[in-house]
């Protein structure tokens, strides 16, 4: 959990700067944060505020810490291998999810509808996704990694992280 938070919270920082860069150079036509707090907020004017932002941003960051457990989840059950495929697949699968979830309430009027907007914010889920996974692999434990018998007949084809230690421990 602590490893899906930390990874979450990291690659949302990049995912963050992408948005901030992209929103000041006019591609897209609000940032994530504004969206996120037009789920509370019925002006785009309250979403742009201190107040506004402040709370878009935490909505942000806690979807991006569960989007983050997620990831740690899917590199626990699959291997640390493919790292920038898995990270761009599973950052753009959280990003769109949760950008469907935050236009899909009725309230929400500080939603994005062009399509300049909704790319940038693929690109920068995609970051995020890349950045998680990054973290993910590079500060988990190997044993987190370790391949599961399919099934109580096959044994692992791999040894586990254990077995190698114990290994090294006997060569010794």
């Amino acid at each position: 959990m602590l490893l899906g938070v930390v990874s979450g919270l990291t690659g949302n920082l990049a995912k963050t700067l992408i948005d901030e860069v992209s929103h000041r150079k006019k591609i897209s036509q609000r940032t994530f944060r504004e969206t996120a707090a037009g789920i509370w907020v019925n002006k785009r004017s309250e979403a742009t505020n201190y107040k506004g932002q402040l709370l878009g941003g935490l909505l942000d960051f806690g979807l991006a810490s569960l989007g983050g457990i997620g990831i740690v989840k899917l590199f626990s059950k699959t291997g640390r291998d493919y790292v920038l495929t898995k990270g761009i697949i599973s950052g753009i699968t959280v990003g769109s999810t949760v950008t469907v979830l935050l236009s899909a309430f009725p309230q929400n009027k500080v939603k994005p509808k062009d399509a300049a907007s909704n790319l940038s914010y693929m690109l920068a889920h995609a970051v995020y996704g890349v950045v998680t996974a990054a973290v993910v692999t590079t500060l988990g434990d190997p044993s987190l990694f370790d391949s599961k018998p399919m099934n109580n007949y096959l044994s692992p084809t791999e040894p586990t992280t254990e077995e190698k230690y114990i290994n090294q421990k006997q060569a010794q």
